[in-house]
């Protein structure tokens, strides 16, 4: 207990640190002493344009980086836990191709141009994918880790091809999709950080109370139904807390692919197989994830700057292929 409580304070300390780089570093460079002066003094210090890009543009990436990798984090730990999938992560439900297929439809019907307006889009999407997915993993004996991950592979490529086809047709959906495809925080504002409060909060809090649920449902459904827990209750939850969290990660920001795979996996390293502290760990460790690799796109291609997706994709894929050469993943 003692060895995992200091290993969640050495997360948050961490997470303070990334938090802090994020405000100081960017593709714009503004010495520190600017950035201190922004932040704790007047400002009479700086140039004026530090200021509003410390205040308007880094500042709400920051908080939008911590909220949305906490969220995909969390998500990850419970789509494994309830499917007892090594390799899912949320989008294997079908969430991102459903927040991606709305945000397309939602372009090219009514031509929405607006990050408010993609997230409302992609968060109804969102649910309604996740809301079918359950639905037909429920149909004959109930939902069960096979079926859910069926139901939700079939569906992916369903709305896949229909997004496909939308975009091969029309130019401006394809503009579109491309860039919030490729997983970002830049551009967003505090609009969509406070849209994302109502639905990341209470899906943090559901994920975290569901990890005893968990460590029941990795027993097996019979032995889970043998201890009195009630198995279709368990994963209702569980499916509107991945729909909650990742819905509005992936409608905020675009899918950030990977990131719900390897938390979960690195979390097991240090906590054990016990999803109680394997969903906490796997949030704090997605936040701090997504925030350093933010930061590392902006400083690899100065002027310019990397999608945090694909700095997380470039990084997280060789080390998670080191950490399976090198250690044996715990089992989920």
């Amino acid at each position: 207990m003692s060895r995992r409580l200091v290993g969640a304070a050495l997360l948050l300390l961490l997470l303070a640190a990334a938090s802090v780089a994020s405000i100081a570093l960017g593709s714009q460079s503004i010495p520190f002493g600017e950035v201190w002066d922004v932040l704790w003094g007047d400002g009479g210090a700086a140039r004026p344009d530090a200021v509003g890009i410390v205040h308007e543009l880094r500042i709400p990436r920051t908080v939008l980086g911590l909220l949305v990798g906490l969220a995909i984090g969390a998500a990850g730990a419970l789509t494994q836990g309830h499917t007892r999938n090594p390799l899912a992560d949320p989008g294997i439900l079908g969430v991102n191709a459903g927040a991606a297929c709305a945000v397309v439809v939602g372009v090219y019907v009514l031509g929405i141009t607006t990050p408010i307006q993609y997230m409302g889009f992609g968060l109804l999407g969102a649910m309604i994918a996740a809301s079918v997915v359950f639905f037909l993993a429920s149909v004959g004996k109930g939902a069960n880790p096979l079926t859910l991950v069926l139901a939700g592979t079939g569906l992916t490529a369903v709305l896949t091809a229909f997004t496909s086809a939308i975009v091969l047709i029309d130019t401006a959906s394809l503009d579109a999709w491309r860039f919030w495809q490729l997983g970002s925080t830049a551009g967003r504002g505090w609009d969509v950080i406070v849209a994302t409060l109502p639905f990341i909060i209470p899906g943090v809090i559901l994920a975290v109370a569901s990890g005893f649920f968990l460590n029941i449902l990795s027993l097996g459904d019979e032995m889970t139904m043998a201890l009195g827990s009630r198995i279709l209750q368990v994963r209702i939850v569980g499916i509107i807390a991945i729909t909650l969290l990742i819905g509005a990660a992936t409608a905020a920001c675009g899918p950030i692919v990977f990131l719900g795979l390897v938390a979960p996996h690195v979390a097991r390293f240090f906590t054990g197989p016990d999803y109680r502290w394997i969903v906490p760990y796997s949030a704090l460790l997605g936040a701090v994830a997504l925030v350093l690799c933010d930061v590392l796109g902006r400083v690899v291609a100065r002027p310019g700057e990397v999608q945090a997706g694909i700095v997380l994709a470039a990084v997280g894929a060789p080390f998670f292929i080191a950490l399976v050469r090198t250690r044996k993943l715990v089992a989920v």
